[in-house]
């Protein structure tokens, strides 16, 4: 699907792949009903323990069994060792927040939470201003020349900015929201 010259990245690429997305990951009805109530839950306060601990569990289930299962369930256990309030707190926190990285300060301050698994509650808290970062993502965005760097496993709060900013812009050249961008990367990645 790239462009067998350049490699680059276009529209019709990123339509292409986004549709493939939709019709072929069989996580994506689940990513859309929570794209769409969990913003106003995180803002309005109104959710539980599983709604926060949904985003940490889809963060590494989305990869479908590629990344290590005993990885997977101890971040996913101790995630639910966090006192709830903390959860509460550091969601609040990032609801509040002005920028990524006092989002990311606030949410990695929870156990079981990284810069990558933070980012993935930016995008669920606001998904018109936040994407989700991972290994999958930032490879297709490099393979495509538009990030230099190998993914930092993980990265850093201001290797998350770099990447969000990244998104943005090519969210901007292909007239899409970041959702559109993130769902034809992963596919890309694929």
């Amino acid at each position: 699907m790239w462009d067998q010259h350049t490699m680059a990245l276009t529209k019709s690429v990123v339509e292409s792949q986004a549709r493939d997305y939709r019709r072929h990951e069989p996580l994506y009805a689940v990513e859309a009903e929570n794209r769409e109530t969990l913003p106003a839950a995180f803002a309005s306060g109104e959710y539980g323990r599983r709604d926060a601990a949904w985003v940490v569990r889809w963060y590494y289930r989305r990869f479908l069994g590629a990344y290590p299962d005993d990885k997977r369930r101890d971040a996913e256990e101790r995630f639910w060792d966090n006192d709830f309030e903390a959860v509460r707190d550091a969601i609040g926190d990032a609801v509040d927040a002005d920028d990524a990285a006092t989002m990311i300060d606030a949410l990695t301050a929870l156990e079981a939470v990284d810069v990558p698994v933070a980012s993935a509650f930016c995008m669920f808290i606001d998904p018109d201003a936040y994407v989700v970062v991972g290994p999958r993502v930032w490879a297709a965005l490099r393979e495509a020349n538009e990030l230099s760097r190998p993914y930092p496993d993980p990265p850093s709060g201001s290797e998350y900015e770099t990447y969000l900013e990244r998104c943005r812009s090519l969210a901007d050249r292909f007239d899409c929201d970041l959702w559109m961008l993130y769902r034809a990367l992963w596919r890309q990645s694929a």
